[in-house]
């Protein structure tokens, strides 16, 4: 997964790191490269997909502080699209 990330969309990119929180697996060096790539394409993804990431990396406690602060940023912009789970899932997250 990690060479193929430069290839994931946004909604690809929130499920891995959702999935892998939700499996309770730790993968340091596939959450730096989600990291890098969500930052990067942070404008693309939809609310849930910024809650789902930002949910995933504080369920493993994995220290980003760049992508959260562009999921802080693009939230803030677009709160009003966010449905009432996914405002909860991005406070519980930061």
């Amino acid at each position: 997964s990690e060479q193929r990330i430069g290839s994931f969309n946004p909604q690809d990119l929130a499920n891995t790191a959702w999935a892998f929180a939700k499996a309770g697996v730790p993968a340091p060096q596939l959450f730096d490269a989600l990291a890098r790539e969500s930052e990067q394409r942070i404008r693309s993804f939809k609310p849930q997909g910024l809650a789902n990431t930002a949910w995933a990396f504080a369920t493993l406690g994995v220290q980003a502080p760049q992508l959260f602060e562009a999921i802080a940023r693009e939230s803030e912009q677009r709160v009003g699209n966010f449905e009432a789970q996914n405002l909860a899932n991005t406070a519980w997250a930061f």
